[in-house]
């Protein structure tokens, strides 16, 4: 896969995971947490609408998460843009291993917390980043 394509898909991904946690973010305001409601809902199936974030402590939590994502995009979005292009190598090693870290944790505490679906959308997050970090490595040649 050429630099351009694998840049513009990160870049993607990026946005993603920014928008992500921007939703989050806007939950910790009762009039905007709808669509993270149904995501909460949708993690707890089923989709029965018993989920609230009405608790003030869910609400800060949901705005301290959603910032940090916010911050984890931004900071994966100047790894793509600043030093993918010149030190490959390096950039996928950051983002494979800030990823793969992000999904076993977040995964098990899903599970742990009672919301095992969450692990499963979890998943199109990570191949986000995934392929197309996987599809830009040299080939090695095999003798």
């Amino acid at each position: 896969m050429d630099l351009q394509t694998t840049v513009t898909q990160l870049k993607f991904a990026c946005g993603v995971v920014i928008g992500f946690g921007l939703l989050t973010a806007l939950a910790a305001w009762p009039p905007l947490n709808l669509p993270t409601l149904w995501l909460i809902d949708l993690m707890f199936l089923p989709f029965d609408g018993q989920q609230n974030l009405n608790a003030p402590e869910t609400r800060v939590l949901s705005a301290i998460l959603g910032g940090i994502l916010v911050g984890f995009g931004v900071l994966q979005w100047l790894v793509v843009t600043k030093l993918f292009a010149r030190e490959p190598a390096l950039a996928r090693q950051m983002m494979l291993t800030s990823m793969g870290v992000w999904f076993v944790v977040d995964c098990t505490a899903s599970v742990i917390a009672g919301a095992p679906f969450n692990a499963v959308m979890n998943v199109p997050f990570l191949l986000l980043f995934v392929v197309p970090l996987w599809r830009s490595m040299p080939k090695v040649a095999l003798r």
